[in-house]
């Protein structure tokens, strides 16, 4: 399999912010705004492997700033990492005011994606590789937070199997 660029799995999205994808507050709701992150993802990580995939982890999602109504709301992912059958992919979500075009990054995520075959069995993807500064920051990082995601899997687990059922 020949290794591609990052670049290659970018995705962008844009969505503007209705009142119905709000709460009391007049704010984006968490769960819209991961869904969001999830879609977007998960199409980088297909283009990548150009196969089906599954989300296998969410992590390191963090809200910066608020989404109010009437903002636009830019996803960007694109596969940073692979190992095997897995890919990272790194999502930055900006809003931007489309009156006076102020934009601000209000969210970043890491999730995890395993490329299946027809039989719904992990399959093989391509490698990956950086080519932009950033890119190569978050390809060399990468391990580091895969390890993480590994142990607190493990944590997930047995604490899983302490719980009732």
């Amino acid at each position: 399999m020949e290794a591609k660029p990052c670049s290659n799995s970018r995705v962008i999205n844009s969505t503007l912010v209705l009142p119905p994808d709000t709460n009391n507050h007049g704010t984006l709701f968490g769960g819209k705004l991961l869904s969001h992150i999830d879609v977007a993802a998960s199409i980088a990580a297909i283009k990548h492997a150009r196969k089906l995939v599954v989300t296998a982890s969410t992590d390191s999602v963090d809200f910066l700033a608020p989404v109010t109504v009437g903002q636009t709301i830019h996803i960007e992912a694109y596969v940073t990492w692979t190992r095997n059958t897995s890919m990272e992919v790194f999502v930055k979500v900006l809003t931007e005011n489309l009156m006076t075009a102020e934009t601000t990054i209000c969210s970043t995520a890491f999730l995890t994606f395993v490329a299946i075959d027809e039989n719904g069995k992990p399959s093989q993807v391509p490698e990956i590789y950086p080519e932009t500064e950033q890119e190569r920051r978050l390809h060399e990082s990468a391990k580091e937070r895969a390890a993480q995601r590994r142990e607190q899997r493990r944590k997930s687990k047995a604490f899983a199997e302490e719980l009732e059922i």
